[in-house]
């Protein structure tokens, strides 16, 4: 299903730091002292529309790190808002079986950078419930900030894109009537990444595939093209009431098929492999393990 994946801008640890750096067949070529001076992290390259610039500097030269010489980190460590939309596929609206038509309005919620790992790392289980849950999606860091951002203009206000795995521990979404909150943000218990790939066309998010596969099965799969809110709308709405500024994080939703659908429910062990698809964004690859009290 992949398109080729034109770049590949990553943050990641490796001999005792953070860095960053650009991925190549070959490996990864850290330009973190390079540029680190000006850009702390990849927040700052976003904010200063430096992407290309990491891109061009990279090209051509030796690589630094192999990939198993690091530890993937979620590529934005620091952003000012994590917004993620509800239920936005046609086929998950269908789920809530409560004779309602359709919304008119995105479901929407905050998460917290703690409640994410990078590419390769454990989702965490926590002793409170063994409901952890997955939704694969794909996620839109804003490059360009705004206000009241119309639906013509909303791509000029995108830097690059990435995936989310927007863990749940579900029985915690469901302690009150109109919050999520708390079964959103446990700790760790989501993933964002591997990388950040630039955004430079609309063919790049209008109609993608996205898919999620636990151990190899696929259990969610749409386009975003059946998307109930797009991605220009989504944009348009939130920037409505709050401002957007570069390196805002929007989850944008997932298909049907999570965990709690199935009857009885699947919930993710320690053990399983999530991996997240979308086309010309990458392979996000997660296993789970319990917490360790």
């Amino acid at each position: 299903m992949s398109k080729p994946i034109p770049a590949r801008i990553i943050a990641f640890h490796a001999e005792g730091a953070d860095r960053y750096g650009v991925l190549t067949e070959d490996g990864i070529v850290d330009l973190t002292s390079e540029f680190g001076a000006r850009y702390p992290g990849l927040k700052e390259v976003v904010e200063a529309g430096a992407l290309e610039e990491l891109l061009s500097t990279a090209e051509g030269r030796s690589v630094d790190f192999a990939l198993s010489d690091i530890r993937y980190l979620i590529p934005i460590a620091n952003p000012e808002k994590i917004i993620c939309i509800g239920v936005n596929f046609p086929d998950r609206n269908a789920e809530y079986k409560d004779g309602q038509a359709a919304p008119t309005k995105p479901s929407m919620f905050i998460r917290f950078p703690r409640s994410f790992v990078g590419h390769g790392e454990d989702l965490i289980r926590p002793p409170e419930s063994e409901q952890l849950d997955y939704e694969g999606e794909v996620t839109i860091v804003i490059g360009k900030g705004g206000r009241r951002i119309s639906r013509e203009d909303a791509y000029d206000h995108i830097a690059a894109l990435t995936l989310c795995n927007e863990g749940t521990i579900r029985d915690w979404v469901r302690h009150a009537k109109f919050n999520v909150t708390q079964g959103k943000n446990w700790d760790r218990s989501g993933a964002m990444g591997p990388w950040l790939v630039p955004f430079r066309s609309a063919d790049q998010l209008d109609d993608i595939a996205l898919v999620t596969r636990v151990n190899g099965e696929v259990r969610q799969e749409d386009r975003t093209g059946r998307m109930m809110y797009d991605f220009r709308y989504i944009i348009n709405y939130i920037s409505t009431f709050t401002t957007l500024v570069p390196g805002d994080v929007i989850v944008c939703g997932t298909p049907t098929g999570a965990g709690a659908r199935f009857d009885p429910p699947i919930w993710l062990k320690p053990g399983d492999i999530i991996e997240v698809e979308a086309e010309g964004i990458g392979v996000l690859r997660n296993g789970v393990a319990d917490e360790t009290v």
